[in-house]
């Protein structure tokens, strides 16, 4: 299998195998911050809307890296209660906020006073530049769909197999340009693989910008 050369390359590659949903008029969502630099390719191609996707992870109170959940826009939020419960309701009140904030922060950042496109009853793709666990693109979906969405399609220019089983769930289709046996890493898959800044963001959001 033919590594990407970068962002671009892939966000091609990606748009031929979705060329065949142009037909239900999507919405394109990146998630921050490659994913956005691949959408922007697979937007062009679709005639879509382009916008972000920013969820952003509830952590246990002294324990971060463990998710009790996460939030997104309009005040969506997916909990996991049964690791929830286990905090003091005012530390989980408090992480929250904070996420929150910082949610609001990076949003108004990209979007530079834009509102979202809205997604209420429409076909909604949602595009990263790979999978490693999913956990991230699973929660995007629930977004989504907490959103409005009508139906949604994961798209991502690589992963490993059983991440696109695993995540056969949370989207109503899940495509992959690439899927490796061996996989151990995105960037292995890309020749440059170098951070999408958030100026590139904002500016690939205003260049889609209606």
């Amino acid at each position: 299998m033919r590594p990407f050369r970068d962002r671009t390359e892939a966000g091609e590659r990606l748009a031929e195998r979705v060329r065949h949903l142009a037909g239900e008029s999507p919405v394109v969502l990146g998630l921050p911050r490659g994913g956005v630099a691949v959408a922007a390719r697979v937007a062009r191609a679709l005639g879509a809307p382009l916008d972000v996707i920013v969820v952003r992870k509830l952590g246990f109170p002294g324990q971060p890296e463990l998710a009790m959940g996460a939030i997104g826009e309009d005040n969506v939020r997916v909990s996991n209660e049964g690791i929830m419960s286990l905090a003091d309701p005012d530390r989980v009140a408090a992480v929250e906020h904070a996420e929150r904030e910082e949610l609001r922060r990076r949003v108004d950042a990209w979007r530079a006073g834009r509102p979202a496109v809205p997604l209420h009853g429409r076909t909604v793709v949602i595009v990263d530049d790979g999978i490693a666990t999913g956990a991230t693109a699973a929660v995007a979906c629930q977004v989504a769909r907490l959103r409005g969405a009508a139906r949604v399609i994961l798209a991502v220019p690589v992963a490993p197999p059983e991440a696109v089983g695993e995540l056969a769930d949370a989207a109503d289709e899940v495509i992959a340009v690439l899927t490796p046996a061996g996989f151990s890493a995105v960037g292995q898959w890309y020749r440059d693989f170098a951070p999408t800044t958030n100026d590139e963001v904002t500016r690939f959001l205003a260049a889609a910008a209606p």
